[in-house]
Protein backbone atom coordinates (compact mmCIF):
# COMPACT_ATOMS: atom_id res chain seq x y z
CA UNK A 1 0.00 0.00 0.00
CA UNK A 2 1.28 3.47 -0.90
CA UNK A 3 0.01 6.81 0.40
CA UNK A 4 -0.01 10.50 -0.45
CA UNK A 5 -1.96 13.61 0.56
CA UNK A 6 -3.66 16.18 -1.66
CA UNK A 7 -4.87 19.57 -0.39
CA UNK A 8 -8.07 21.24 -1.61
CA UNK A 9 -9.12 24.90 -1.38
CA UNK A 10 -12.73 23.90 -0.71
CA UNK A 11 -14.51 22.54 2.38
CA UNK A 12 -14.63 18.81 3.02
CA UNK A 13 -18.33 18.63 2.08
CA UNK A 14 -17.65 20.04 -1.40
CA UNK A 15 -14.62 17.83 -2.11
CA UNK A 16 -16.33 14.70 -0.76
CA UNK A 17 -19.56 15.22 -2.73
CA UNK A 18 -17.60 15.61 -5.97
CA UNK A 19 -15.09 12.78 -5.51
CA UNK A 20 -17.53 10.24 -4.08
CA UNK A 21 -19.81 10.34 -7.12
CA UNK A 22 -18.54 8.08 -9.93
CA UNK A 23 -20.52 10.08 -12.49
CA UNK A 24 -18.03 12.97 -12.07
CA UNK A 25 -14.96 10.88 -12.78
CA UNK A 26 -14.62 11.31 -16.56
CA UNK A 27 -14.28 15.05 -15.90
CA UNK A 28 -11.21 14.70 -13.71
CA UNK A 29 -9.74 11.22 -14.26
CA UNK A 30 -7.41 11.45 -17.23
CA UNK A 31 -7.62 7.77 -18.22
CA UNK A 32 -11.42 7.66 -18.51
CA UNK A 33 -13.60 8.04 -21.56
CA UNK A 34 -16.83 7.36 -19.67
CA UNK A 35 -18.45 5.69 -16.69
CA UNK A 36 -21.24 3.16 -17.15
CA UNK A 37 -23.36 2.82 -14.01
CA UNK A 38 -24.41 -0.73 -13.18
CA UNK A 39 -26.41 0.50 -10.17
CA UNK A 40 -28.49 3.68 -10.33
CA UNK A 41 -29.02 6.20 -7.55
CA UNK A 42 -26.83 8.13 -5.20
CA UNK A 43 -23.37 6.86 -4.26
CA UNK A 44 -23.53 4.15 -1.57
CA UNK A 45 -21.63 1.11 -0.38
CA UNK A 46 -22.02 -1.64 -2.95
CA UNK A 47 -22.68 0.73 -5.89
CA UNK A 48 -21.02 -0.64 -9.04
CA UNK A 49 -19.95 0.85 -12.37
CA UNK A 50 -17.62 0.19 -15.28
CA UNK A 51 -14.71 2.52 -16.02
CA UNK A 52 -14.28 2.71 -19.80
CA UNK A 53 -10.63 3.74 -20.14
CA UNK A 54 -8.86 5.38 -23.05
CA UNK A 55 -6.69 2.26 -23.51
CA UNK A 56 -9.70 -0.07 -23.75
CA UNK A 57 -9.49 -1.65 -20.30
CA UNK A 58 -12.93 -1.81 -18.61
CA UNK A 59 -12.60 -2.64 -14.92
CA UNK A 60 -15.67 -3.20 -12.75
CA UNK A 61 -15.61 -0.77 -9.85
CA UNK A 62 -17.46 -0.84 -6.54
CA UNK A 63 -17.75 1.52 -3.57
CA UNK A 64 -16.61 -0.46 -0.53
CA UNK A 65 -16.76 2.23 2.17
CA UNK A 66 -18.64 5.49 2.41
CA UNK A 67 -18.79 7.66 5.51
CA UNK A 68 -20.03 11.10 4.39
CA UNK A 69 -17.36 13.78 4.62
CA UNK A 70 -14.88 11.35 6.22
CA UNK A 71 -14.05 8.31 4.13
CA UNK A 72 -14.66 6.88 0.65
CA UNK A 73 -13.16 3.68 -0.75
CA UNK A 74 -13.46 1.62 -3.92
CA UNK A 75 -12.22 -1.63 -5.35
CA UNK A 76 -11.66 -2.19 -9.05
CA UNK A 77 -11.24 -5.57 -10.74
CA UNK A 78 -10.08 -6.41 -14.23
CA UNK A 79 -8.94 -9.90 -15.15
CA UNK A 80 -6.12 -10.82 -12.74
CA UNK A 81 -5.67 -7.33 -11.30
CA UNK A 82 -7.42 -5.84 -8.28
CA UNK A 83 -6.93 -2.29 -6.99
CA UNK A 84 -8.12 -0.54 -3.83
CA UNK A 85 -8.31 3.22 -3.43
CA UNK A 86 -9.20 4.90 -0.15
CA UNK A 87 -9.73 8.63 0.37
CA UNK A 88 -9.85 10.04 3.92
CA UNK A 89 -11.07 13.63 4.24
CA UNK A 90 -10.24 16.20 6.95
CA UNK A 91 -10.55 19.98 7.34
CA UNK A 92 -7.28 21.82 6.69
CA UNK A 93 -6.57 25.59 6.75
CA UNK A 94 -9.77 26.88 5.17
CA UNK A 95 -10.08 23.89 2.86
CA UNK A 96 -9.44 20.22 3.31
CA UNK A 97 -6.88 17.50 2.92
CA UNK A 98 -7.45 14.15 1.30
CA UNK A 99 -5.23 11.30 2.44
CA UNK A 100 -4.93 8.76 -0.36
CA UNK A 101 -4.11 5.07 -0.02
CA UNK A 102 -3.57 2.94 -3.11
CA UNK A 103 -2.91 -0.77 -3.41
CA UNK A 104 -2.75 -2.82 -6.63
CA UNK A 105 -2.54 -6.60 -6.48
CA UNK A 106 -1.92 -9.08 -9.24
CA UNK A 107 -3.23 -12.62 -8.97
CA UNK A 108 -1.80 -15.75 -10.53
CA UNK A 109 0.71 -14.97 -13.26
CA UNK A 110 0.07 -11.24 -12.73
CA UNK A 111 1.13 -11.31 -9.07
CA UNK A 112 4.55 -9.67 -9.77
CA UNK A 113 2.95 -6.54 -11.27
CA UNK A 114 1.20 -5.51 -8.05
CA UNK A 115 3.94 -3.58 -6.26
CA UNK A 116 5.28 -1.57 -9.23
CA UNK A 117 1.72 -0.96 -10.49
CA UNK A 118 0.79 0.48 -7.09
CA UNK A 119 3.49 3.15 -7.39
CA UNK A 120 2.55 4.07 -10.94
CA UNK A 121 -1.16 4.10 -10.10
CA UNK A 122 -0.59 6.37 -7.10
CA UNK A 123 1.22 8.92 -9.29
CA UNK A 124 -1.69 8.96 -11.75
CA UNK A 125 -4.31 9.12 -8.98
CA UNK A 126 -2.49 12.02 -7.32
CA UNK A 127 -2.37 13.95 -10.58
CA UNK A 128 -6.05 13.26 -11.24
CA UNK A 129 -7.03 14.27 -7.70
CA UNK A 130 -5.16 17.55 -8.13
CA UNK A 131 -7.14 18.14 -11.32
CA UNK A 132 -10.36 17.43 -9.40
CA UNK A 133 -9.30 19.96 -6.77
CA UNK A 134 -8.77 22.63 -9.44
CA UNK A 135 -12.20 21.89 -10.91
CA UNK A 136 -14.10 22.16 -7.61
CA UNK A 137 -12.13 25.27 -6.57
CA UNK A 138 -12.87 27.03 -9.87
CA UNK A 139 -16.59 26.28 -9.57
CA UNK A 140 -16.66 27.63 -6.06
CA UNK A 141 -15.15 30.94 -7.19
CA UNK A 142 -17.29 31.30 -10.31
Amino acid sequence: MRTTTVRYAVPVTVAFAYLADPRNRPEWQSSLRRVELLDEGEPRVGMRWLDHTSVGIVPEMMITELEPDLLWAETGRWRGIEADLTLAFAPHRGGCSVDVEMDVRGHGLLRPVGWPATGLALLAVRSDLRRAGSIVASRRVA
